[in-house]
């Protein structure tokens, strides 16, 4: 996993920046790090993660994306530098 993340960190999606301070207080774009899963068909690596906001469900993302860089050309104003980066607590 690029030892970037390991099970139950507390990560953000860079949009988080974009919100307002009350809307912060609702941990949207929070999640935690359930782990990596093997996807049964096509061998890609998954991300296993859960929102702290909202219902709480579980989702998954291929971890090439996961781990990907936020894209500065469609987002210039954004300081995070990867898509999701570890909150420290």
């Amino acid at each position: 996993m690029n030892n970037r993340f390991k099970d139950g960190d507390i990560v953000q999606h860079f949009k988080r920046e974009m919100l307002s301070d009350e809307e912060r207080e609702t941990n949207k774009y929070l999640y935690e790090i359930v782990g990596v899963a093997l996807h049964s068909e096509t061998r890609e690596l998954m991300m296993v993660y859960r929102p702290l906001y909202d219902d709480g469900g579980m989702y998954v993302r291929p971890l090439e994306m996961f781990l990907s860089e936020v894209d500065h050309e469609k987002y210039p104003n954004v300081k995070q530098k990867y898509r999701f980066e570890k909150i420290d607590e």
